[in-house]
């Protein structure tokens, strides 16, 4: 089998892994630079080279840099300016918060952004008393339209600009995207703001948590009758989710202002009210029991499942969390972390039943009772984000000085050729950088390596190598021939328009780092084989891999789909039209400020 057929086979077989998520990103890079190795298409050294390339110590840096400023809180700062300026007026809102959105994506990378302004928009929207899928959606769309603004505006950008500078071109200067980016941005906020804010959905923001997840028939009153053999029982002994696969959710007494929120240690007794979770067949089996009574009369509402520092709380699943994979019963999670998870709402679908056997994924809004301290682990170390305007308290305020001074660094040396005429490197400026915020205590040393999204580092530096390969089997000439033949006589602009949709068409099922770098070589030599300017097409593609709209897929659109209620249809009748503005804006542009010849 020829070099070519070897690497277009494991080239299909990653697209397909990458599209269907069997296993993660960085495992498919992994397994693919194996492969190429083992076929003695790449050298073991070739198949490492880019775990040693000074990109990924460049995206690891900013990541550190990015936490630095989120740490310290500037971002809740922002969102509480935002209603101060914009009030409850709809229109205006939405235009603020797609702008700032925008301002600080292309600072703090379009994913990060989003993260941090979801639970910031939602307390936003309950008190402009405005339905939260009217913001959400803008804030995902204006944070992925700011991320292409600038060259640490995404990773993707950042690994195409080092991709690009292994075909011997310089890389992306640092505000090199921002001319087209901005205008692009300015486009697709001016759609949403005129045409897509009326095609949004109006859901949620009503409603409390028992009602909105319509937990009422899952959740009944139980007396324990004097007679009962529960009384005396601790609630591990009497076990009532074994018998009749029952949760304890709280104890009501006579006598007692605040129902008991129970620990398995909690005593059952006489006249007890257990509110008690599970299907209405399950309650229904406590009737077989006489010292039983079902509560004929029970209401419920949030207040009945919180008490003292107990509360309800929604909680969303990040992608890199230690429970995405896991079902509530492997992770022992109510025992481990005395967190009672009442419903799970994926996409619109909530669950109720068997909840402690539903793999979690990325996405999934917990509704969880329990204490605000047994979540914060959580948040702090970004496995879950909690879905409410968080206060500032628990963030470094004081150190904002210094995230800021951070990163002002970086930038000014980043920066300094043209002032001074001295090129210092990316690398090193973000380094400097990254030394400013461990020498003030603005990010600790022992959360260092924790704010870097190692996964990420790893497939880049996999589809590097890729690309390597792609070249020395000349695999990437065989398919530029290929496009060069088929769409050449159409026109340079033809050409650049089709490597475009392509990389848009390839972001929608996988990642779009692996999608830029999958089309990227292909893309250089047939620019070359057309005679025209490499650049143009590299830039066009950066763009491409940035504007995923169409689908909930993009990690940004994850972050926003649950909890703005919004369906499959909302994202690809929205999205398709964006798609095509931001489209026909870049196409028209990118040749006009990189010129094809």
């Amino acid at each position: 089998m020829s070099p070519i057929a070897v690497v277009l086979i494991l080239l299909f077989v990653a697209l397909v892994l990458f599209a269907t998520e069997k296993l993660p990103v960085d495992v498919v890079g992994i397994i693919l630079v194996i492969c190429l190795v083992l076929t003695g298409v790449l050298t073991a050294k070739q198949g490492v080279a880019g775990f040693g390339d000074d990109i990924i110590v460049t995206i690891a840096g900013l990541f550190v840099l990015t936490g630095g400023l989120v740490k310290t809180g500037l971002v809740d700062l922002i969102g509480r300016r935002l209603y101060k300026i914009s009030g409850d007026n709809e229109l205006l809102l939405t235009a603020m918060i797609m702008l700032v959105a925008a301002l600080s994506a292309a600072v703090l990378k379009n994913t990060t952004t989003t993260a941090m302004f979801v639970p910031v928009v939602i307390g936003l929207a309950a008190k402009a008393k405005i339905p939260p899928s009217k913001l959400l959606m803008p804030l995902a769309f204006g944070a992925i339209l700011g991320g292409s603004c600038t060259l640490i505006g995404t990773s993707t950008n950042l690994a195409v600009s080092g991709a690009f500078q292994r075909y011997g071109y310089e890389p992306f200067s640092l505000f090199e995207l921002t001319p087209v980016g901005v205008i692009v941005a300015a486009f697709g906020i001016i759609y949403m703001l005129l045409i897509g804010r009326r095609l949004l959905p109006s859901r949620g923001g009503e409603e409390s948590f028992t009602k909105k997840y319509a937990i009422r028939e899952f959740i009944s009153e139980v007396l324990v009758l004097p007679t009962s053999s529960l009384v005396g029982k601790t609630l591990e002994e009497a076990d009532l989710n074994a018998e009749f696969e029952l949760n304890v959710l709280g104890i009501i007494r006579e006598g007692e202002e605040d129902e008991v929120i129970p620990s398995p240690e909690e005593r059952i007794r006489a006249e007890d009210l257990l509110i008690v979770e599970g299907s209405v067949n399950q309650i229904l089996r406590i009737k077989e029991d006489a010292s039983l009574k079902i509560k004929a009369d029970f209401e419920l509402n949030d207040d009945l499942l919180e008490s003292g520092d107990v509360e309800l709380f929604e909680v969303l699943v990040m992608k890199d969390s230690d429970l995405v994979g896991h079902t509530l019963a492997t992770m022992q999670f109510r025992q481990t972390y005395d967190l009672t998870v009442l419903a799970i709402n994926r996409h619109g679908e909530t669950f109720f039943n068997k909840l402690s056997d539903v793999v979690l994924k990325f996405g999934d809004v917990l509704l969880v009772q329990g204490k605000r301290k047994r979540i914060d682990p959580f948040v702090a170390k970004n496995e879950m984000i909690l879905l409410e305007d968080i206060s500032a308290s628990s963030l470094r305020t004081e150190k904002r000085k210094w995230a800021l001074a951070g990163f002002g660094v970086f930038l000014a040396l980043s920066l300094s050729k043209l002032v001074t005429g001295i090129e210092i490197p990316l690398t090193i400026a973000v380094l400097i950088g990254v030394l400013v915020l461990l020498g003030t205590k603005t990010v600790r040393y022992s959360e260092l390596y924790s704010l870097i999204d190692f996964r990420l580092l790893v497939m880049i530096a996999c589809m590097m190598s890729f690309g390597v390969a792609m070249e020395n089997t000349g695999t990437d000439k065989f398919l530029a021939d290929m496009v060069q033949s088929n769409f050449g006589g159409f026109g340079s602009t033809a050409v650049l328009a089709g490597f475009f949709l392509l990389t848009v068409f390839l972001t929608q099922p996988m990642s779009n780092q692996a999608a830029a770098l999958v089309v990227l070589p292909v893309a250089v030599k047939t620019a070359l084989a057309l005679g025209l300017d490499p650049r143009t097409f590299a830039i066009g593609i950066t763009y491409a891999a940035s504007f995923s709209f169409m689908t909930p897929l993009e990690p940004a659109c994850v972050l926003v789909y649950t909890p703005g209620n919004y369906r499959f249809l909302d994202f690809v009748k929205i999205g398709t039209i964006l798609t095509i503005v931001v489209f026909v804006v870049s196409v028209v542009l990118v040749p006009v400020f990189w010129p094809m010849r």
